[in-house]
């Protein structure tokens, strides 16, 4: 399906591309000028038709995708062709399988054997909760072609990510910090990529990874196709396709500021003193809920206080090991706590399936983190709500950024035990109290001159025959 082209209209560094590429001249409007925003409304279509092959197909039916989404028909003619792709669609929509297929198809096309050390195509993303989910909805398609998937990031040991890289990988999905440090330590290698994805680019640029980007995509062989893909096309956005896409094709299946036609926004209006009830009161329903905090302190408190409370909830934050984090998403995502309570981290790339309620008990601060976050829920075409907490002194910032977000909530004064609260939560779950984890006997107090307790450490003295040695 046709895009639109976009062309920096300027030299770039002896990138040749592959004779086998068709040739289309830039637009008049894509002479160093910005992205250009082309709403699409892809035709009705299925895999097949868009000539994924049959072992993909298959895997994608398995997975529960049978029939591309918009963007996923829209980007998939260009990308499949070999060209270098710029895709925008708001979060949730597809633009994971949107980028996967090409990769696989395009690696299997090639031929070309792993080499060591050497991953075959590259897809950098922000957070490593997104990697994971990411590397998850790739690994069954390049599994079906005989492909290996690896992820790296952060936060867990690096041993496991230097022995598959070692082995020789298809497809890499890294953060870009933990990558820079396995290339620094002689671990990996840029110079067999064929295939290369920034995905949520713009919270790439957001938080601050566009020079380390910037770096290793300078690594990566000219030639290569490259494809970007971004809930929003901006300034940073802009600079990174001038400098590293060749005449892409531009797609974007809905406007910038376009929210799902199934997401209900709300505003409640609270006095301080009725502010905690009323957020019990939005967490005691019996679907998933995730809150937003601003702090991670706040999300740890809140967290505790909802469980003391008998709502089982779990946090998310950065002051967690990834071990904790890992942990605490897997309870939401089983069910063992219907509540999530988040800081931003959780805002990009984190797809728990039916997700009914989304309330920002720190408002954001600006608008795109309010789409960002509100996009946890309805997904996929299902239906959800968004609640903003609101205390009279932040009524005027809030009113600014729901006015740059472009939606209309349904605006109400609430109090505890509310109807309106009851009609989003439906009927309040049962409390559940969890026993307290024991807690560990102190030991002893070592008796005088009878050196320390049973089970104490003695301390290091570096002599000889003491532990120091």
């Amino acid at each position: 399906m046709p895009g639109t082209q976009y062309d920096a209209g300027r030299p770039r560094r002896n990138r040749r591309r592959p004779t086998s590429r068709p040739h289309v001249a830039p637009t008049a409007a894509a002479q160093g000028t910005p992205v250009a925003e082309v709403i699409e409304a892809p035709a009705a279509t299925t895999f097949e038709a868009l000539g994924v092959p049959d072992p993909i197909v298959a895997a994608l039916a398995r997975a529960g995708c049978p029939t591309p989404f918009p963007i996923q028909a829209a980007t998939l003619p260009s990308s499949l062709a070999g060209r270098d792709v710029l895709g925008r669609g708001r979060t949730g929509s597809g633009k994971t399988v949107a980028f996967a297929v090409p990769t696989v198809v395009a690696l299997h096309r090639s031929g070309r054997e792993q080499r060591l050390k050497s991953p075959r195509s590259l897809v950098l993303v922000p957070t490593r909760e997104l990697a994971a989910q990411v590397a998850a909805t790739i690994a069954p398609l390049a599994r079906a072609m005989g492909q290996r998937v690896t992820v790296v990031h952060g936060g867990v040991s690096q041993g496991p990510q230097v022995a598959a890289l070692r082995r020789g990988i298809d497809v890499l999905v890294a953060c870009p910090g933990r990558l820079e440090d396995l290339i620094q330590q002689g671990h990996c290698r840029l110079d067999s990529v064929e295939v290369c994805v920034l995905d949520e680019a713009d919270h790439l640029a957001d938080l601050g990874f566009l020079p380390a980007v910037k770096r290793l995509l300078d690594q990566t062989p000219a030639g290569g196709q490259r494809m970007l893909f971004s809930a929003t096309l901006d300034r940073a956005v802009d600079a990174l396709v001038r400098r590293y896409l060749s005449n892409p094709v531009t797609h974007s299946v809905d406007p910038a500021d376009a929210t799902p036609s199934t997401l209900e926004h709300h505003t409640f209006s609270v006095t301080a003193a009725d502010k905690s009830a009323v957020v019990r009161d939005l967490a005691s329903g019996k679907d998933r809920t995730l809150l937003f905090m601003r702090t991670k302190h706040g999300a740890k408190k809140l967290a505790r206080d909802l469980n003391t409370q008998g709502i089982p909830a779990v946090d998310l934050h950065g002051n967690l090991s990834q071990s904790q984090r890992d942990r605490n998403l897997a309870a939401f995502s089983d069910g063992s706590a219907r509540v999530l309570v988040a800081t931003d981290i959780a805002a990009r790339g984190i797809h728990v399936d039916d997700i009914a309620l989304v309330v920002h008990v720190d408002p954001p601060t600006e608008h795109k983190a309010y789409l960002h976050r509100s996009g946890r829920t309805a997904r996929a075409g299902a239906a959800g709500a968004v609640v903003t907490v609101i205390l009279p002194d932040q009524a005027r910032d809030v009113a600014t950024m729901i006015r740059q977000a472009g939606i209309r909530p349904a605006a109400a004064r609430i109090v505890p035990g509310d109807a309106r609260t009851l009609a989003l939560t439906g009927p309040f779950a049962e409390p559940v109290f969890r026993a307290p984890a024991p807690v560990a006997p102190a030991a002893r107090p070592a008796a005088p001159g009878r050196g320390p307790a049973r089970g104490s450490r003695r301390r290091s003295t570096g002599r000889p025959g003491g532990r120091g040695r």
